[in-house]
């Protein structure tokens, strides 16, 4: 049994190495909890990415994982003929589960291929020849839609290598007496999968945007062949439902993602909506809007934020309101910076360059919010954005794409457009721009729906309580109107922060 004085972060793709909104969340929770030690795993591209958030004391150790590079285990390959028929069966009940979810044996085969992976044996094994002869054999098999796509050598070497690389986070090893929290669906739950069946490590799963859907989402522009595409998403689909099905509380942070949960295979009553929050003190009322009429946006820049549905609706909104401008805040992520070349050539083509500023990162995102007269967001996928919640925190009404948590967090403070639609989110923008007694009355109710719904300290003490209770440990009381930034203050919460007495 876990003391749970000791919690293991696993991410993917954020925390501590990049800025937005779920490393944001990492970090809030981390250090809104001195009192419980924290070893963040953190799954990177090459284990060389810089730490982009300073580590707060409690975290005790952190390992950035490599996805790509070498594989682990050089070398130790399969010793005997029984060890290689075993492992011949088990891949290929894995691969046919991939292709044929009636088949199943993934959760079997996901066991098997655990303890390999921690014996270093894993990854050469899935490099042989003979997984490439076996995967051949299993894609086209008759009755499966592969068959008829005639996958070649290249697509067989293709899906090795993505799936090899995949896998890799089994190898990762958990501490045993600890809770393990993934903050993601997907590979961020391979080693928390593994821990738990090998070594009966509580495993805490929280999901943001919802994982499965954005693979979707990313591979319809990906450029495998459709047998490659078929079996990555397959797999991810599989590991999704099975880190819904074997995690011990599952913690979405709205209740859109809960109904995905619950139709992915995740049992009711594991779930526990916890919503994200914000500190009203660091994101205090804006006060007076700018002179010119602005609009604002805060994220980054990425496709999934849909950057060009926003400056089309802005181009349109310029036709009539010529001197409105967009600014734009928020950093571009490695891999990225073709992707923002492209948006601005599509600005410039639009005739909207003028009036469109790339701000780059803020280090007080409060200025970003204050810098509009609302505030944007147009994402094909979102959990609970933070840059909705904050916005609404400094007193300025939102025009926001329905996705996610979205219309949880708005409300009825802000305005709701479908997504990829340029011209209905024009035309509700200027609405509000033509209202100003609207849309003040609309900021104000807006911060108080924050103060009262999704405050910082309401979010951390309820993971707070969900780490004691997976750790088997007596739960602490509850007070109403509890403000933990105020406990952190007082020299006795930290000392009995320091000795354990809270644990």
């Amino acid at each position: 049994m876990s003391h749970g004085r000791h919690v293991t972060m696993l991410t993917e793709g954020t925390y501590p190495h990049v800025h937005g909104g779920v490393s944001t969340w990492c970090d809030q929770l981390v250090r809104g909890m001195p009192e419980v030690d924290f070893n963040v795993t953190a799954l990177t591209g090459t284990g060389r990415e810089p730490v982009a958030w300073e580590l707060p004391r409690n975290v005790y150790r952190h390992t950035a994982f490599p996805l790509w590079g070498p594989p682990p285990g050089r070398g130790r390959r399969l010793r005997g003929g029984r060890a290689r028929r075993r492992f011949a069966e088990t891949c290929e009940t894995f691969l046919l589960s991939l292709l044929d979810p009636a088949a199943g044996g993934f959760r079997e085969a996901l066991h098997e291929f655990a303890v390999l992976a921690r014996a270093g044996q894993l990854a050469p094994a899935l490099r042989s020849e003979s997984v490439l002869r076996l995967l051949t054999a299993v894609w086209t098999r008759p009755g499966l839609p592969t068959a008829a796509a005639a996958p070649t050598v290249h697509d067989a070497l293709t899906a090795t290598d993505l799936l090899e690389h995949a896998l890799r986070p089994l190898c990762v090893r958990i501490p045993p007496d600890c809770v393990a929290h993934a903050v993601s669906s997907g590979l961020a739950t391979l080693p928390a999968l593994a821990a738990k069946h090998l070594d009966g490590v509580p495993f805490l799963l929280t999901e943001h945007g919802i994982y499965l859907r954005e693979r979707y989402l990313g591979h319809r522009s990906a450029a495998q062949r459709w047998p490659v595409k078929a079996l990555v998403l397959g797999f991810y689909r599989e590991l999704n439902t099975e880190g819904y099905r074997q995690a011990d509380l599952i913690t979405p942070c709205n209740r859109y993602n809960r109904r995905w949960e619950e139709r992915g295979g995740a049992p009711a009553d594991r779930i526990r909506t916890v919503y994200n929050g914000v500190d009203p003190h660091a994101f205090p009322d804006a006060g007076p809007e700018p002179e010119v009429p602005t609009l604002s946006w805060c994220g980054r820049i990425d496709p999934i934020k849909d950057l060009e549905t926003l400056l089309r609706a802005y181009a349109f909104m310029r036709r009539e309101l010529p001197g409105l401008r967009l600014r734009l805040f928020g950093p571009v992520p490695a891999g990225c910076e073709d992707h923002k070349a492209g948006l601005e050539k599509l600005a410039a083509e639009l005739g909207i360059a003028d009036g469109v500023s790339w701000e780059g990162r803020i280090e007080r995102v409060a200025d970003a919010y204050a810098a509009g007269s609302v505030v944007m967001l147009s994402s094909i996928s979102e959990g609970f954005p933070f840059s909705i919640i904050e916005a609404m925190s400094c007193g300025r009404t939102t025009v926001s794409t329905d996705v996610g948590g979205v219309r949880e967090a708005v409300g009825d403070t802000g305005l709701v457009v479908p997504p990829r639609e340029p011209e209905t989110m024009a035309r509700a923008t200027l609405a509000l721009l033509r209202d100003d007694a609207r849309r003040a009355e609309l900021g104000r109710l807006a911060r108080r729906r924050v103060i009262e719904k999704f405050t910082l300290h309401q979010s951390v003490d309820g993971f707070r309580h969900i780490y004691r209770e997976l750790a088997g440990r007596p739960l602490l009381p509850v007070h109403d109107g509890d403000d933990w930034t105020q406990r952190l203050a007082d020299p006795w919460y930290r000392e009995l922060a320091a000795d354990g007495s809270l644990w």
